[in-house]
């Protein structure tokens, strides 16, 4: 098979978005719209991929850190033949070219690979059949069914009008042949720009066939043009990657409302309740069950743990059969063996937690390494940073710490060790013994509570 490179044309402003963020960098799924194209464009295995870009330029190649990709800049917005044509320096002579667009990010690789299918003789073109086609190119195809030229809605006459086949833009292309059908596209159209649909005309009079291939959806070829149609897309990408879930095996309370911004790995009995989001890499274990409102961001949690409601995780590791929450957060850095339990508003950030151990109640555990079968007490605190460093706080195997103890960092509580509620900790506690550091309880006899003036 010839071989195929891929251009994506990313060069307009996209001024109905009224943003500074230059259209195609806007995020579905969590990340930006061009960055999924080149996701899918990745996965054609195509030789090379061409990245056609103009406004907001700079910040477009910043935030698209991707390796191998070639950028070809437009500098005038002259319209898509034009954005095309600043790519055939990036094009080898042979070989076919598939185009694509930076703000139509959801297209299937599926629906990519039978347009290319379809183009035996070099060419095809991808459709859509809409029951209000106002706006689009409309698909003008000669008696015997075939296609013939796409005249844009601006330019179309009252019979062309009534047309409901529209032209998507995507399309392959023959590139032998690129160049001349390029340099021979003219602008006495309404919007005075070289639009690249003309080519396929050009292509007929050549007598190269022009196959089409219709969508299975509309919303594979959806572009985005204003935040509405960006909301609409991202609603039915959630509403795609749930169906996928769904036929996974994953019980979701409410497939509408669940938000993957990344990619989400799962077992067997994986139960998610409703409004829960999910971003970067998580896996889920078998039987993990995520309860409503719940935010994982980076996160591997393994069989059997239950995360109750409104919890918080990021890049944090999880063992089995561990209960966290609810309104529990796991900081970056928070490593929980198996069978902890981490209760309501509780925080654990950059600490391990040992196997067995529990802190269940409106505490915070930072910088901290914990032994298992470890009890931390309610509103106990370790005290890691003195305004300039961090330290570290060593809770060893068995230690009970009482209620409102505060551990100021760097101190170690032996094995064993029992702290006294309401104890401030400054020196090491030693194993097996009870530790408690209190001030002395005193009444002041005669004491009148201030009272306001009047």
């Amino acid at each position: 098979m010839d071989s195929l490179s891929v251009v994506i044309l990313a060069a307009g402003k996209g001024k109905r978005m009224y943003s500074a963020l230059p259209k195609v960098l806007h995020p579905i799924g969590g990340q930006p719209m061009l960055a999924r194209v080149i996701t899918t464009a990745r996965q054609l295995h195509a030789a090379k991929i061409v990245v056609v870009y103009g406004h907001g330029g700079e910040a477009v190649r910043e935030t698209i850190q991707e390796q191998d990709i070639e950028w070809a800049l437009q500098a005038e917005q002259l319209g898509t033949g034009h954005a095309l044509k600043m790519a055939l320096p990036h094009l080898p002579k042979v070989g076919r070219t598939l185009v694509l667009y930076g703000d139509v990010p959801l297209t299937t690789i599926a629906t990519l690979q039978q347009l290319l299918d379809a183009a035996e003789g070099g060419m095809s073109l991808l459709t859509d059949v809409l029951a209000d086609a106002s706006g689009y190119g409309r698909i003008v195809r000669d008696a015997a069914g075939q296609i013939i030229a796409i005249v844009e809605d601006k330019d179309c006459s009252a019979e062309q009008k009534a047309l409901r086949e529209i032209n998507t833009g995507m399309l392959v292309l023959p590139n032998a042949r690129l160049e001349g059908w390029l340099n021979a596209l003219q602008n006495s159209n309404a919007q005075g720009e070289y639009y690249l649909t003309d080519v396929i005309a050009l292509a007929v009079s050549d007598g190269v066939a022009v196959p089409g291939v219709t969508v299975a959806a509309s919303w594979e070829a959806a572009g985005v043009n204003n935040k509405l149609q960006l909301a609409e897309l991202e609603r039915q990408l959630q509403l795609n990657q749930a169906r996928a879930l769904l036929g996974a095996g994953v019980t979701l309370a409410d497939p509408a409302r669940i938000d993957i911004r990344g990619e989400l790995t799962h077992g067997q009995d994986v139960a998610i309740d409703v409004g829960c989001i999910f971003e970067g890499q998580v896996m889920l274990g078998d039987g993990v069950k995520v309860g409503a409102y719940c935010v994982l961001k980076n996160v591997k949690v393994a069989a059997g743990t239950q995360i109750a409601p409104y919890s918080h995780l990021e890049d944090a590791i999880v063992g089995e059969a561990c209960r966290i929450g609810p309104y529990a957060r796991l900081r970056p850095g928070a490593r929980l063996a198996a069978h902890v339990h981490i209760g309501n508003f509780v925080e654990i950030k950059k600490s391990s937690i040992g196997e067995g151990s529990k802190v269940n109640h409106l505490t915070y555990i930072g910088d901290a390494e914990v032994g298992r079968k470890v009890n931390v007490g309610a509103g106990s605190v370790t005290c890691n940073y003195d305004g300039v460093n961090k330290f570290k706080t060593v809770i060893r195997d068995n230690v009970f710490v009482g209620s409102g103890t505060l551990m100021v960092a760097p101190v170690t509580l032996e094995q064993g060790a029992t702290i006294g509620a309401g104890t401030v900790l400054t020196k090491t506690a030693p194993a097996e013994q009870l530790t408690i550091g209190r001030a002395k309880q005193l009444v002041v006899s005669g004491w009148q509570r201030p009272q306001k003036l009047k």
